[in-house]
């Protein structure tokens, strides 16, 4: 039986043609312009240092450029409900120990679900809290600093980023330790705090080593303990707050990207290999080392799990401490 060929006819051929584009289109290359990476507190902490450290690398490999934008206030619930509702495929956020595992421990009603509307995209860096006082005050060590705090209880403040930030909860988990009585005053943001804290109005802070080591090298500040279960190289001369009289204590900030939980699994899944890449990368391993952080790079899975297990260990800290959100 012969065979027959069939030719498409030149209607055909154009309804091809016009469809041929519209395939090219439906499928588009992820990302399709600069990704913008909310940081939900003021330039000037670890967070920053976090995120540009990050931002930068993933810059050279993601296709576009991923700049950071700073939106502080409400302890970053308005940085997380608008990255939340934000509908562009674009933008994302910087989640981090206050906005997942105080957050929805301290505020009754908050205005994101940190497990409906987001998704973890990996754990960038473990950030060591150190607690650091004004040079004026007349003591060395945490040894010295407690017993002159409970000398003049109430007497003395110490600044955070904000009720519920990570310095808010470390210096409460160091007085619940202790037994003495500091003021708490929070500010919007670390940089400001440590503004006041350097002129004298304030007297003691806890914050992440990042912000704190130059002003620490500089004697600005004196670090009088650090959160970590051993020295840092960077500050040999410090001992630990467990060295201090206070076995086990360990007290560490952790940030790491979350996306919209509306994305696209493929584009959440583009994002957490570079992103791991970048983390693991050698360019932000030594910037981070070089200001005391850990970069990690975590599986999104496993970071997933990593905030589950703060909020049980933080949840009990955070109902003893009474932490409420500014204004309650």
């Amino acid at each position: 039986m012969p065979s027959i060929t069939v030719h498409p006819s030149r209607r055909q051929l154009l309804a091809l043609g016009a469809a041929l584009p519209w395939a090219a289109h439906a499928q588009p290359v992820w990302p399709s312009k600069p990704l913008r990476l909310v940081v939900p507190f003021a330039p000037g902490g670890s967070s920053e240092i976090v995120a540009r450290s990050v931002a930068g690398e993933m810059a050279k490999t993601i296709g576009q450029n991923v700049f950071v934008d700073n939106k502080p206030g409400a302890a970053g619930n308005i940085a997380m409900q608008e990255v939340a509702a934000a509908d562009d495929g674009h933008t994302l956020i910087l989640g981090h120990i206050g906005t997942l595992a105080v957050n929805p421990y301290i505020f009754s009603k908050l205005p994101y679900d940190a497990e409906r509307d987001f998704v973890p995209v990996t754990l960038l860096s473990k950030v060591p809290s150190l607690y650091v006082v004004h040079p004026d005050l007349p003591v060395k060590d945490l040894k010295e600093f407690v017993a002159y705090a409970k000398s003049k209880p109430g007497q003395l403040n110490y600044g955070s980023a904000g009720n519920g930030s990570a310095g808010h909860l470390a210096f409460e988990y160091l007085k619940m330790a202790s037994g003495m009585f500091v003021v708490h005053v929070p500010y919007r943001g670390t940089g400001p705090m440590l503004t006041d804290l350097m002129s004298g109005r304030l007297q003691a802070a806890s914050v992440g080593a990042p912000a704190l080591l130059p002003f620490i090298k500089a004697g600005r500040l004196r670090c009088i303990a650090t959160g970590t279960t051993e020295r840092l190289p960077q500050l040999p001369d410090v001992p630990t707050v467990a060295a201090q009289g206070y076995p086990g204590f360990e007290m560490t900030q952790w940030y790491g990207l979350l996306a919209p939980a509306k994305w696209p699994r493929a584009h959440i899944a583009k994002l957490e290999a570079e992103a791991i890449r970048a983390a693991k990368g050698s360019v932000v391993k030594d910037k981070l080392s070089a200001d005391t952080a850990l970069a990690v790079g975590s599986s999104a899975a496993e970071f997933g799990a990593f905030i589950k297990t703060e909020q049980a260990r933080w949840k009990p800290v955070i109902a003893r401490a009474q932490i409420e959100p500014e204004g309650a």
